[in-house]
């Protein structure tokens, strides 16, 4: 008899039998009927042998007959692997249990994002969604179809051109396109343009107001470079105006500095997280580094497209140390020239250019590099200054 599926979802069991009457036994296996396969004679008067579980509780009586000895070797099929399984029933169970949260909490919407609004609140959206039935920890299953649902918020919100909505998911995301309004033009009141600083002119151009200065002219921090007086009214000034103006710096840079290196030894913890829960599972024990930096890497559970709120969350624990490297004065220079072009591009605006630079004094006391340097930049040198008009006018 050759085993077969149907054997093996009924249950096989491997067997070796020994004694003096192994033929007897066989003959009476024959005439019991029961069938047996993978007959294999062995050494020291044994056999080996597979047969079907049910015939395998018949085989006490044949063996007193014959004075043979069985041992059991191995057992396969179904009804074996039931009995292992039955035995950790706790744990199919709660596998069984997961599985069923992780469909059912998959089939519920956990965020609704609102996107491209600037004037319309959050707070709106949200709440018009609510009544179309979009809101979190409602079943997916019940959503409105997007085109319906996307018609009824454009015509529920005021100020919407067009209202988008995307699931990718347990996430809603609501796309808004505002209608476009009229700028309101803020009131601003008649003022002069006057120079910032001490200056040469490199450009200028008025479009309203009295240009009082001309390009290559020099002037003087406070001076009126564009009238707010024009044709005898008042106007608003608007001009682009822009000079040279130098500034100097005093600069101090060591030539011992510190910086923070990664040694190669790290630590790593491990944790299952639901929602904005975590539970540690790996990583136990305190970290070993008196100096360390942590990086955090999020691998969420995913079932076909949706992405779930359970997953595993690594933790990546970097020892660092902190170096002491050197400078030679030549870099320090540089490093300390280039500092400052950095900050008067932030405060000057970054259309400022610079021209040219000028170490006008440098010396190495201490451990540092001192220098006073000349910086010729050509930038916006305009500032608005009100027109104070005579009350009895």
């Amino acid at each position: 008899m050759k085993s077969s599926i149907l054997s093996l979802v009924r249950g096989v069991v491997t067997i070796t039998v020994r004694g003096e009457s192994l033929e007897g036994f066989v003959n009476e296996l024959s005439r019991q009927g029961i069938g047996v396969w993978d007959v294999k004679p062995l050494s020291e008067g044994r056999m080996d042998m597979k047969l079907p579980l049910a015939d395998f509780f018949r085989l006490r009586p044949l063996l007193k007959r014959t004075g043979c000895r069985m041992r059991v070797r191995h057992r396969s099929g179904l009804p074996f692997m039931w009995a292992k399984m039955w035995k950790r029933k706790g744990f199919i169970i709660g596998f069984a249990l997961f599985l069923t949260a992780v469909i059912g909490l998959s089939s519920l919407v956990w965020d609704v994002e609102v996107k491209g609004n600037e004037l319309i609140p959050v707070e709106d959206v949200l709440q018009v969604a609510k009544q179309e039935g979009v809101y979190p920890f409602q079943w997916i299953f019940r959503l409105p179809e997007q085109d319906k649902l996307s018609a009824s918020m454009t015509r529920k919100l005021p100020g919407a051109s067009w209202v988008g909505v995307t699931r990718s998911g347990t996430r809603i995301t609501i796309q808004l396109v505002e209608s476009t309004r009229p700028k309101e033009q803020a009131l601003r009141n008649p003022h002069h343009l006057v120079s910032k600083y001490d200056a040469v002119i490199t450009h200028i151009y008025a479009e309203k107001g009295q240009p009082e200065v001309g390009k290559n002219d020099r002037v003087k921090k406070g001076q009126v470079l564009v009238s707010g007086i024009q044709g005898g009214k008042a106007v608003v000034s608007k001009a682009e105006i822009r000079g040279l103006v130098w500034h100097e710096y005093k600069i101090e840079v060591p030539l011992v500095y510190k910086q923070k290196v990664y040694t190669g030894d790290r630590k790593q913890r491990g944790y299952l997280y639901f929602g904005k829960t975590a539970v540690q599972l790996t990583g136990y024990g305190k970290v070993p580094f008196i100096q360390a930096e942590t990086l955090t890497e999020m691998d969420p559970l995913t079932w076909r497209s949706f992405q779930l709120p359970i997953g595993w969350m690594s933790e990546k624990i970097l020892e660092t140390a902190e170096m002491e490297l050197k400078r030679t004065d030549e870099q320090a220079q540089q490093q300390g020239i280039e500092r400052v072009k950095r900050d008067i591009l932030a405060k000057y605006g970054v259309d400022s250019v610079i021209l040219n630079q000028k170490i006008l004094h440098e010396k190495t006391e201490n451990g540092k590099v001192y220098m006073k340097v000349h910086f010729e930049v050509e930038q916006n040198i305009a500032e608005e200054v009100p027109i104070v008009q005579d009350q009895g006018e």
